[in-house]
């Protein structure tokens, strides 16, 4: 009954997008200690919102160049702050989050930017969709183009200079394929919960202590469970799905440490035998 609404299934298209791309990004993020960039790049693309409600554009483009230009910005103020990443975050947050309550206390937008806190099912139009499918393509196709690099930066940013990796280009890069990231899940998971969809699922992923690959697929698979669990959820609850998809990534989270440690009481149990 519930794909029987173009809603529902606009959404659950969106929600693949989503699955598939946040913790491509999440799990580099992880690795290099760097996952609160996703909480600064998903709030800078509220200023994005605004700007493109603003010059009745789509929102989803808004957000997309806005984070973009910010995640640019991070790499760019790393020179000169090399050792306070928190400084520059701070510095990118109020940059955004002053542009974005300006604009939506100036009363001039031209509709409501309530709906990008939280998420909805409802708000996903084809215009969305044909923006989020070219953003997710050129992203994973991206991805697959940089892999080995990523990685090399991921472990050993030093090292990769040294192997003669072009380390400044590809962070350049990788800022703007988080600000995809962002984008396409802004109108489904919403700006306060989406560093949740990049970080949570590759926690989740990482308790199994298997090897990279292997831990970039159990976390697009939590991922997906997470967002079909809470599209659901949100439906059938009645709730913003934003929210209730966060919560579906901290219980799964936990459900995976509780099976962790039960698995380590019985082998040490079977090794004291």
């Amino acid at each position: 009954v519930m794909f029987s609404y173009d809603f529902m299934q606009n959404a659950f298209f969106v929600a693949i997008c989503i699955s598939l791309l946040c913790p491509c990004i999440g799990i580099f993020m992880v690795l290099r200690r760097s996952s609160m960039i996703g909480d600064t790049m998903s709030h800078a693309s509220l200023a994005g919102i605004t700007l493109g409600l603003l010059t009745n554009t789509n929102p989803i483009l808004g957000a997309f160049i806005f984070t973009a230009i910010c995640g640019a910005l991070i790499e760019f103020l790393r020179k000169y702050f090399s050792h306070h990443l928190d400084l520059i975050l701070t510095i990118i947050l109020s940059l955004s989050i002053g542009t974005a309550i300006t604009l939506i206390s100036s009363g001039k937008l031209k509709a409501n930017a309530n709906v990008f806190f939280f998420g909805s099912i409802l708000t996903v139009n084809t215009a969305d969709m044909i923006s989020i499918a070219m953003l997710t393509i050129l992203s994973v196709l991206t991805l697959y183009l940089l892999y080995n690099s990523l990685l090399y930066i991921a472990y050993d940013e030093e090292a990769a200079r040294v192997a003669g990796v072009k380390v400044d280009l590809i962070n350049y890069i990788f800022a703007i394929l988080m600000a995809a990231a962002v984008s396409i899940s802004i109108k489904i998971v919403g700006v306060l919960v989406l560093s949740a969809m990049i970080a949570l699922p590759v926690a989740s992923a990482l308790q199994l202590e298997k090897g990279f690959r292997t831990t970039l697929l159990c976390s697009i698979g939590f991922s997906l469970l997470a967002m079909i669990i809470g599209l659901f959820g949100s439906y059938y609850l009645n709730v913003a799905p934003g929210g209730f998809v966060s919560l579906t990534s901290v219980f799964i989270l936990l459900v995976v440490l509780v099976i962790k440690n039960i698995k380590t009481v019985i082998r040490r149990l079977q090794f004291s035998k």
